[in-house]
């Protein structure tokens, strides 16, 4: 596919998406219904769809277009770009050039004012102002950019010289990150992670540095009981088990088991047993409970920006009574002296410290040992954790 062939695919994936298409589905429709296209030409239309979403209400606003459509995101978000509109030639599969009607109404960003450098929706700007005073613009700008691709490196099967060598034998560049000590940073070649030995031989997992930061901080032990509460898609308990030296139980648990449909493979390649239950089929009792909580998801926005468009009030209202919820449920299954590790990827108050604070007003047997929150950087996901003891 050309260039413009790449953008006219994504206007066509973005007028889905405000119909109301979840955006991974619309990709894969649109995937689906052009076999024509080559692993580049999707890579390179998810990267176009997911920087429009990350920019979405700038995007617009540059356009200087009132309703939203994916031409006038599109046209929004190439406009910011050196040579970007060229891909409005009129060639053939591309879009349709752009009117003197359309070009006459396009602005700068830099005249924009500073809710549209933020790109939020106007809920999250107050929430943002409030939780982080006079660090929000930054943080917003940060979350408008591409996330950096991050490994974990699983220290039972390599140390991380070992996994950069052979991971560069297969043309993936990769750099220490220097807040954890199990990560790197891919700066060439991300994509053939997946088909790489290091990644089949389960010496690298993709893992952001503050999920690792989070489980590195939680304690454990070789020989403890490890239970990861909110397992999803099972990256936390494999980290916490190479933690622990690969010896110990391990348990992943998920109300919705077909979330950790792939981790017996991921366990197996990264040589640990792990146990995968859900509902109520937990049984014993544990060192360490990693409760990793649902959230806003506000401080992983760069990764799913979609979740920012779609936040409502009542959802976000609705939180941190669903994070109190399976605190407590999780906290049932801890040993006496054992540790709880209570973490979210969101940056508000709401959903961290006051969390924090009711379940310890609630569950006077358990202190607090401390509550981090990482904040939005280049190097980092936005992500917050508690650590408590039960007496």
């Amino acid at each position: 596919m050309t260039p413009a062939a790449r953008v006219a695919a994504a206007i066509e994936v973005l007028d889905a998406v405000i119909a109301g298409s979840p955006a991974e589905q619309a990709l894969t429709r649109w995937a689906r219904n052009s076999r024509y296209a080559g692993s580049k030409d999707r890579a390179a239309l998810r990267d176009l769809v997911f920087d429009v979403l990350r920019q979405r209400r700038s995007a617009l606003w540059c356009s200087g277009q009132v309703e939203e459509s994916g031409r006038a995101l599109m046209t929004g978000l190439l406009c910011q770009q050196p040579e970007g509109l060229t891909a409005f030639d009129g060639s053939r599969y591309g879009p349709v050039p752009l009117t003197s009607t359309e070009t006459g109404a396009l602005r700068d960003l830099a005249t924009a004012p500073e809710i549209i450098h933020a790109d939020l929706p106007d809920l999250l700007v107050s929430a943002f102002r409030d939780a982080l005073g006079d660090d929000w613009l930054r943080t917003a700008k940060e979350l408008r950019s591409r996330a950096a691709v991050h490994l974990r490196v699983n220290t039972l099967r390599a140390s991380r010289d070992e996994a950069m060598s052979m991971l560069a034998d297969e043309g993936i560049v990769t750099r220490q990150l220097g807040n954890v000590s199990t990560g790197l940073e891919v700066v060439e070649n991300p994509r053939r992670i997946a088909r790489s030995q290091a990644y089949s031989k389960g010496l690298v997992e993709l893992q952001d540095a503050s999920g690792q930061i989070a489980t590195l901080a939680a304690g454990v032990s070789p020989g403890d009981a490890i239970l990861d509460y909110c397992a999803g898609g099972g990256g936390k308990i494999l980290a916490l088990a190479a933690a622990a030296g690969g010896t110990g139980r391990f348990v992943a648990h998920d109300v919705d088991n077909a979330r950790m449909r792939d981790l017996p493979a991921r366990a197996d390649r990264a040589g640990i047993s792990v146990e995968c239950v859900s509902g109520d089929a937990i049984s014993g009792s544990f060192d360490c409970v990693f409760v990793d909580a649902p959230c806003s998801g506000s401080g992983t926005w760069r990764r799913a920006p979609e979740g920012k468009w779609l936040l409502t009030p009542d959802r976000l209202a609705a939180y941190p009574n669903l994070q109190l919820d399976i605190l407590s449920k999780a906290a049932r299954h801890l040993r006496p002296n054992g540790r709880l590790t209570y973490a979210t990827c969101s940056l508000l108050p709401s959903e961290n410290t006051e969390v924090v604070k009711t379940f310890l007003d609630r569950y006077p047997n358990f202190t607090c040992l401390n509550e981090e929150l990482l904040s939005v950087t280049a190097q980092c996901d936005g992500f917050c954790f508690a650590h408590f003891v039960k007496n």
